[in-house]
């Protein structure tokens, strides 16, 4: 059998498992067919209208404003705050790029704030030096870009205590932690504004999507008016100020509005694949899961972890060739944005001298397949191969060390 043969076979066998793929109810349909019964294809429409209503009752907030993507919701956001070129904005270093995108788009400078260990999110200490510093420079930042990574909220009391100190306002994003709770609260409402993402990936999908939400109606009423490329009330096309083609359209709506009707059950979902992951892995040396903050409940978005080369003899690179062999899609942790030659010249905080959480989460930090249709069967083939990863290279130290201590 030549190696073309051999693939296909073993793509028939062992069918690949996908990191977070999107996960239909089967409701969609009929949104997206009222949608088009009705005509209503543009972005605007009743699903939009409810959609953002859906949301803000779910969050326990004022307002909500659909739009295109959590970046065009960041984008926004700092729109608000006037961010403008030459001003500073603060940001989670450990996060994907789309956090930061929007300042550069603002001409703004960003300044990243490192982890801590027990959130995996943005240090209060490492934040408090840098608020210090700005004042004393007179360069306080417009604002500060809090990330909520993998489902998990950030330390917000302490974070907010900070900014309030110094009445520089946060950005939640929360691109990644819909159904999250910090101390009973949802997650994306301790900001001046929060934002969500629903990209194909997400918790719940709309295929692309995002919302900007807020307490702050008059704010959110002009993110409207910005989303929808500026136009003031007038019988012509007239413009006073640049506007942007963010808002969702009326058909995606739909879909997040079937999703939003599954959403609890996604979090017990992924909850559930977490907890059969953590009693599987736990135990092997090296190995330890992401930590779940007291007083917080995480939606579980990826069961992330990180691994211990000294103690699992398995580095992450060989993990994730191993599991790619298997045909099984896992990821490393986001590379942090100090680190990214995008963002070679900008500013960045350590949690301590010489303590640097989130490049250590980056080099030894993994995640595994996490979707909520991720059935048993699948996840047994992902636990099965990290366990017999680590077992081998284990035995094979054994090995080494007895033959070394009888030669």
């Amino acid at each position: 059998m030549n190696f073309t043969k051999k693939r296909w076979w073993y793509l028939l066998t062992k069918p690949r498992i996908f990191l977070s793929p999107p996960h239909m109810s089967g409701k969609e349909i009929d949104y997206i067919r009222e949608a088009f019964s009705t005509n209503w294809i543009a972005p605007l429409g009743p699903n939009v209208d409810a959609f953002e209503k859906e949301i803000a009752e779910y969050l326990g907030v004022k307002e909500a404003v659909a739009v295109s993507s959590g970046t065009a919701a960041i984008h926004l956001a700092l729109s608000l705050l006037e961010v403008k070129r030459g001003d500073k904005v603060f940001c989670s270093s450990l996060t994907f790029v789309a956090s930061a995108n929007p300042i550069l788009y603002q001409n703004a400078q960003p300044v990243f704030i490192d982890s801590e260990e027990t959130s995996w999110n943005m240090s209060p200490q490492a934040l408090e030096r840098a608020l210090i510093e700005a004042a004393i420079e007179g360069e306080l930042p417009k604002a500060v870009i809090v990330v909520n990574l993998y489902g998990q909220s950030a330390k917000m009391d302490e974070l907010m205590a900070i900014c309030n100190q110094y009445n520089v306002p946060i950005i939640e994003d929360a691109a990644e932690s819909l159904g999250s709770t910090y101390k009973g609260k949802p997650s994306g409402t301790f900001g001046r504004f929060g934002i969500f993402s629903f990209n194909g990936n997400k918790i719940i999908t709309t295929s692309a999507g995002g919302m900007l939400v807020s307490d702050d109606v008059e704010a959110l009423n002009r993110a409207r008016y910005l989303a929808t490329q500026a136009r003031d009330p007038s019988a012509n096309y007239q413009h006073s100020v640049m506007g942007f083609n963010y808002r969702m359209s009326n058909i995606l709506a739909g879909v997040g509005r079937a999703q939003m009707e599954v959403l609890d059950n996604r979090v017990e979902t992924r909850r559930r694949i977490f907890d059969r992951y953590y009693l599987q892995l736990a135990n092997l040396p090296g190995i330890n899961l992401m930590p779940e903050m007291l007083y917080t409940r995480s939606n579980r978005w990826l069961t992330t972890l990180t691994i211990n080369e000294d103690h699992s003899g398995v580095s992450v690179k060989h993990l994730l060739k191993v599991l790619n062999d298997e045909n099984i899609e896992a990821r490393p942790v986001w590379k942090p944005l100090h680190l990214q030659p995008l963002f070679k010249d900008a500013k960045y905080y350590s949690h301590k001298e010489n303590e640097h959480v989130a490049e250590r989460l980056f080099a030894e930090g993994l995640c595994l397949p996490s979707g909520s249709g991720l059935t048993v069967q699948e996840q047994n083939r992902v636990i099965d191969c990290v366990k017999r990863t680590i077992s081998s290279n284990i035995n094979s130290e054994k090995t080494i060390l007895e033959n070394t201590r009888y030669s």
